[in-house]
């Protein structure tokens, strides 16, 4: 008997989300770049959308006892959910944070001292950057109106294009999420812990998520936490119950000093979300964070003086997030060849009737959006070898992520400094890439310092909800890049706007300046000043964690009892797990414990109290930077 879907993609659900767009967007941008505090989009569930989605179901119950017909159901709920994480990832930390800083600040900092002007200054896309230093003065010194016919003019072109170019780039990862949806949800049922909170919290059945004693429970404790150390912040004679990260010297001697300060912290969040980790991974994740510190002081004691980077974290970890995605789609090959017969000759069985796009729409779209990006590529300087070499490794690493995410649960995946950008100097060497692709590599820093916000596993995560919730799928790709457009031009109005206000370079914190801008020509000097050839030590780590990490996987495979999983190796070298490996080892202590002496039984009625944890923690975060904002104050940031 066929399931009746229900039609979630309504007017009234995209109408909410239009309108919360805008205002989220807003709110990451003071939190992240004005106040720099926050950060709710460097973590796989944003804080900022579970709080806007909890208040969006308060106001949704009056609406279901006095005003039902205009009540919004479930489906509705997760439509606005996705949507709002969709844009909040693309303003977020590792995209237009670091794309808008980018357009203008080689114009404005060139000097004579740094040579900018002779290096590459005339080879930067002019469509793609803001040149003209009347139009910057005012987004640097600010006291200023963006709202004024040169300022708008000025941003006009490289906000379209970029636009355009993220528009289209998610496109691509959407097409690819419709390839391997069938495969990932229905076939290999993966359990996407991510989904579980706003899954439960968007359910709209009576005795449900709200009405759970024990989820109250775990609100309550996080969210008192997080009241006590916001008063102490304001307050320092309150006594403080600290959470947040703290760093220890354990060891002053050598070769043991070379582990360096130990992090440690106790977020109720993330030991919310790791309760929901399966335990290998989560015993991974704690046990390869010792395992690098242990190789730091293994070189230390050998002096490897020859290798000073040793063990070379990020390009193993670059090699191993390869190997996620060359595995994940090995094991999906006979889906992926059935796929492609169905796009090109239809000679298969295989239904795509219930997908969000037929599989020849997906991957047509997919062919497309190579073709877009490598022109657009070739149209700013690089060579169409290298730029199809660049996207082909940008959404193998996307799709490493959105696979951890949909089997794992990683709470993050940052993956710093490692991306295509990266592999592909280390492998070929900048002397012989040549400037044009250099120059081209840099523009694209925004998408590549950083994966925290990266928009392809919520794009997955969604149809595995509208599966759960027996949603249509078939207007959910609307909804997806709809949002993808929104959040672009909120994301660029809100960033542009605060600096025409505040002043890069006086109000808003340094960052935007000292990081983000400024980084990638940084980067591209020292390239050009420095060519390189093929760097053998880089390259040959990134072989090697792809080569570790694919023999993890196979006695991952062979052997029941075989403890790491492949993919704690992967990120286990991140910034985000140096954070929060303590609090993924908690969570691992008490679910094995659970598990051990309680059973699946007893796991079961826990869970709504790591959920509380993770709900209470991210309310009270989020209503402390509300004060602040509105206050005009500083106030306690919950996370880092």
């Amino acid at each position: 008997m066929k399931r009746q879907l229900t039609q979630s993609v309504t007017f009234k659900s995209v109408s909410v989300a239009a309108i919360l767009i805008p205002i989220n967007c807003y709110w990451v941008i003071e939190m992240e770049v004005i106040r720099y505090s926050g950060h709710p989009v460097t973590i796989s569930l944003f804080f900022n959308v579970i709080f806007s989605l909890f208040l969006l179901i308060g106001a949704n119950r009056v609406l279901i006892r006095f005003c039902p017909a205009v009540a919004l159901n479930q489906g509705e709920l997760v439509i606005v959910y996705l949507m709002l994480s969709i844009a909040s990832g693309i303003t977020g930390h590792d995209m237009l944070e670091i794309l808008v800083p980018m357009l203008g600040h080689a114009f404005r900092f060139a000097t004579p001292e740094n040579e900018w002007h002779e290096l590459f200054l005339s080879d930067l896309p002019r469509w793609l950057t803001v040149s003209d230093s009347a139009v910057l003065q005012g987004y640097y010194e600010g006291e200023s109106s963006l709202y004024v016919r040169n300022q708008l003019l000025g941003w006009m072109s490289p906000v379209l294009w970029w636009t355009t170019f993220l528009c289209v780039l998610i496109f691509g990862m959407l097409c690819i999420n419709v390839l391997i949806r069938k495969r990932w949800i229905e076939q290999e049922k993966l359990s996407y812990p991510i989904i579980q909170l706003p899954l439960q919290m968007t359910a709209t059945g009576h005795g449900g998520f709200f009405r759970n004693k024990i989820m109250w429970l775990g609100f309550g404790i996080a969210g008192g936490l997080a009241i006590l150390n916001g008063f102490h912040f304001i307050f320092p004679i309150v006594p403080e119950l600290r959470t947040r990260i703290r760093s220890f010297r354990i060891f002053t001697e050598k070769p043991w000093d070379a582990m360096g300060n130990i992090p440690i912290s106790l977020y109720p969040f993330a030991i919310g979300l790791g309760f929901f980790i399966p335990l290998d991974l989560s015993f991974s994740c704690w046990f390869f964070f010792w395992f690098w510190r242990l190789m730091r002081v293994g070189g230390a004691a050998m002096g490897l003086q020859s290798l000073p980077r040793f063990p070379y974290m990020g390009e193993q970890a670059s090699g191993g997030y390869i190997a996620l995605c060359v595995i994940a789609l090995w094991a999906s090959r006979h889906h992926l060849i059935q796929v492609t017969r169905k796009a090109f000759s239809g000679a298969t069985e295989l239904d795509d009737t219930g997908e969000p796009m037929r599989y020849r729409t997906a991957v047509f779209g997919l062919i497309g959006v190579m073709a877009f990006l490598v022109l657009f590529c070739y149209y700013g300087g690089a060579s169409i070898r290298m730029a199809s070499a660049f996207f082909a490794l940008y959404y193998a690493i996307s799709i490493a992520i959105t696979r951890m995410r949909a089997e794992l649960g990683t709470p993050v995946h940052d993956l710093h400094y490692s991306g295509p950008d990266e592999i592909l100097t280390r492998a070929f060497g900048t002397r012989r890439l040549g400037k044009g692709n250099l120059v081209m590599f840099s523009m694209f820093w925004f998408i590549n310092r950083a994966y925290r916000s990266h928009p392809m596993p919520h794009q997955l995560e969604g149809f595995k909800i509208a599966e759960r919730t027996q949603m249509n799928p078939r207007r959910i790709a609307f909804a997806l890049m709809l949002a993808a457009l929104l959040g672009s031009l909120a994301g660029f109005w809100a960033l542009v706007d605060r600096g025409y206000r505040l002043g890069m370079e006086t109000r808003a914190y340094r960052p935007s300046l000292s990081a983000f801008g400024i980084e990638p020509y940084r980067r591209l000097d020292r390239w050009l000043s420095s060519p390189t050839d093929t760097l053998a030590a880089e390259t040959g780590f990134m072989g090697l964690g792809f080569l570790l990490t694919s023999v993890l996987m196979f006695f991952r495979m062979r052997f029941v009892w075989w403890p790491f999983h492949p993919a704690g190796f992967a990120i286990s070298t991140s910034w985000g797990m140096r954070v929060t490996w303590s609090c993924l080892f908690m969570s691992w202590l008490i679910k094995w414990t659970l598990l051990r002496f309680g059973g699946i039984r007893l796991h079961r009625s826990a869970a709504p109290f790591f959920l509380g944890l993770i709900l209470g923690e991210f309310t009270v975060g989020s209503l402390w930077t509300i004060i602040g904002i509105i206050v005009g104050i500083p106030t306690y940031g919950f996370w880092v």
